[in-house]
């Protein structure tokens, strides 16, 4: 039996994720379809300890290969406890980050290098993948200004980052668009809230 679809959405910080998830999460609903949003770091009581200590302002001194390897960490104990277990029960599973964030941050800027990054994460999810990858590119400075204009938003270390780091984590994302374009898909991110929450509908119907 095929399982159900898996979505991941991704970008860059202050690409405005959580209100693209909010209009899926409205679209599903409205059509009273069984689906599960949930978010990496985290998702599970282990892993959310895990987000604490990866994304802790505090924490300057932690290697990139150590931030990897928790990432890494971090997403098999939320495959195996919470998402596994909802694809078995029939739920569609829209995660806010999955294993492509690792390749970008950890493998592209950090300078680990994409396979590498890959190949740890091999081993934590033992090939699984989302059936649909939505990106949404944004401009950096739209980016950080977002950030800056919101007193709500959680702000970790990544958001401390200065730009020449967030214009890295955009051309990583567009070398995954290069090496994955049958399942990653570019959203633009720049445009009006209401045009980004339409193109993101037409891609999901595309994917039912």
């Amino acid at each position: 039996m095929k399982r159900p679809l898996v979505i991941s959405i991704e970008g860059g910080e202050g690409a405005g994720k959580s209100t693209v998830l909010k209009g899926i999460s409205d679209y599903f609903e409205k059509r009273n379809m069984d689906f599960l949003v949930t978010r990496e770091p985290g998702g599970v009581r282990i892993s959310e300890l895990i987000r604490h200590i990866i994304l802790e302002k505090t924490y300057t001194e932690m290697d990139p290969r150590t931030e990897a390897l928790l990432f890494a960490a971090a997403r098999r104990q939320h495959l195996v406890e919470k998402v596994l277990p909802a694809l078995d029960r029939g739920k569609i599973v829209i995660f806010d980050r999955f294993v492509d964030s690792s390749l970008v941050y950890q493998g592209y800027v950090r300078g680990i290098g994409i396979e590498a990054v890959y190949e740890i994460n091999h081993f934590a999810i033992e090939g699984f993948l989302p059936d649909l990858t939505l990106y949404f590119d944004v401009d950096p400075r739209i980016g950080m200004a977002r950030i800056e204009s919101n007193p709500d938003r959680e702000i970790n270390k990544l958001d401390l980052e200065g730009l020449v780091f967030h214009e890295k984590v955009r051309e990583g994302y567009m070398k995954l668009l290069e090496m994955y374009p049958k399942r990653m898909i570019k959203i633009d991110a720049n445009q009006d809230l209401e045009s980004v929450l339409s193109a993101t509908i037409k891609e999901v119907e595309r994917h039912i």
